[in-house]
């Protein structure tokens, strides 16, 4: 689970059933074998027999996992890249049996697949104490084929400048936007992404055609707001990651870009806002309040609820939609919660992020805001909205605006049943935000920002 707090399902077409992170190795591990058992049972799931890849896993994941949840989510992994027609060893690397997790041999194999919707990653977990390899879990990460072009459209009122934040230990590239007709300096808004590795477009391979930061960005400068949005660490033209990646780290990148903001002789630095989505609804307030000179902030469905309380929403919420209740549904969200905890305790951002309450950090937000919230989002759920604002409000800041969209999902995009799935967030018709919400949006920084 990497920096997927709030796009559990949207970062990836993904289901992890894996067992914590690799940890070194004391005993030689036979990871050739393991590899072909790895190969027999993919190929068993290529074929479409989920229920002989069930039978093929290991007993500690049929004893958590019903068969109906294991297909569901097989298929849901599968979606992003299709029926697959080619798969290539990457790298085989045994590691120590993690935390809380049975004894025995661990190996983590990486496949590059060939698809019929398009190229990925396939990592299995194989597992054994006695006997033969086992699946202990699985992960598929659909691949972008081609670099996305970030230019400004053809008339537009704006130009669209490649640009370069440099920070300890990192680059981060980006695009900003600048209005063409100024008279002076102009406003400029930071766009902070979610969690998962995502462009600067907020773009996700699994989900084609979704890019809200660039809608965002062609909004605004079109209104007269210049737009700084950046590709994550280590994703796209950005490099580097920091030492201890948490969400602290990526505030740290957003407060560097806002000093690179300041620095343009275009920009306004008394001018400055920031507007995050999802994670980046947790990352706002934290620069907003270390910084009293942000001028607004815009938080896109930002959690009020610590991450602990946010994934035993979303690993429930998934586990029903998988067909599980009652005791069986008890039984297996006890034993995600023992997998995510042994995994928190070797990832700094798991752990971060499990741990952190909003609220704090929310009543020291000094700077207007603006909460964005659909109304059918099952990743933050609606009435977050109203429990941060309330937090702002009893900190003392009274400029705060709620602003709820109906029939609209976590991406902000029109959806009546309230996807949470990543599969069925590609499957959506319109990958657009609409102009209502893209006008809100606007309107409110446009007045906050004179």
């Amino acid at each position: 689970m990497n920096r997927d707090g709030f796009r559990l399902a949207a970062r990836a077409a993904a289901v992890m059933m894996a067992f914590g992170a690799a940890m070194p190795l004391r005993a030689q591990v036979d990871t050739a074998a393991a590899v072909r058992a790895a190969t027999a049972w993919a190929q068993l799931v290529d074929a479409g027999r989920y229920e002989d890849s069930w039978n093929a896993a290991a007993p500690t994941v049929r004893e958590n996992v019903p068969l109906a949840a294991w297909t569901s989510s097989l298929q849901r992994a599968r979606a992003a890249v299709g029926a697959v027609s080619g798969r290539t060893l990457q790298t085989a690397a045994a590691f120590a049996a993690p935390q809380g997790a049975p004894a025995g041999e661990y190996v983590r194999i990486l496949f590059a697949l060939t698809g019929a919707s398009g190229n990925g990653t396939e990592t299995v977990v194989m597992m054994r104490d006695t006997g033969e390899f086992r699946v202990g879990g699985y992960f598929v990460a659909p691949r972008a084929t081609e670099r996305a072009d970030y230019s400004a459209p053809a008339g537009a009122p704006y130009t669209a400048e490649e640009v370069t934040v440099t920070l300890a230990g990192r680059t981060l590239a980006g695009t900003l936007t600048m209005p063409s007709a100024r008279r002076g300096r102009v406003p400029a808004v930071v766009l902070i992404t979610g969690s998962g590795p995502q462009d600067r477009d907020a773009a996700s391979p699994a989900i084609p055609g979704w890019r809200m930061f660039r809608q965002i960005a062609d909004t605004l400068s079109r209104r007269g707001i210049a737009v700084l949005r950046l590709d994550d660490q280590g994703t796209g033209a950005s490099r580097g990651m920091a030492a201890r990646v948490t969400t602290e780290s990526f505030a740290e990148d957003i407060t560097a870009a806002v000093a690179f903001l300041r620095g343009r002789a275009e920009v306004d630095p008394a001018r400055v806002a920031l507007a995050g989505h999802s994670e980046g609804g947790l990352i706002a307030p934290m620069v907003a309040a270390s910084d009293p000179r942000v001028r607004a902030v815009v938080l896109m469905a930002g959690p009020s609820w610590s991450g602990a309380r946010v994934l035993d929403y979303q690993t429930r919420n998934g586990l029903a939609a998988a067909g599980l209740s009652g005791a069986a549904l008890d039984s297996a969200l006890a034993a995600a919660r023992v997998q995510r905890d042994s995994l928190a305790a070797a990832t700094p951002w798991l752990r971060w992020f499990m741990d952190h309450d909003p609220l704090p950090t929310a009543r020291r937000v000094r700077a207007p805001v603006l909460v964005m919230q659909g109304a059918t989002d099952r990743q933050v759920t609606p009435e977050q909205a109203q429990e941060l604002a309330a937090a702002i409000r009893a900190g003392g800041n009274r400029d705060v605006t709620v602003r709820v969209f109906p029939e609209t999902n976590h991406l902000f995009l029109h959806d009546a049943d309230g996807t949470a799935d990543v599969a069925r967030y590609a499957a959506l018709p319109d990958k657009k935000a609409s102009p209502e919400i893209l006008g809100a949006l606007a309107d409110w920084l446009v007045l906050k920002l004179r």
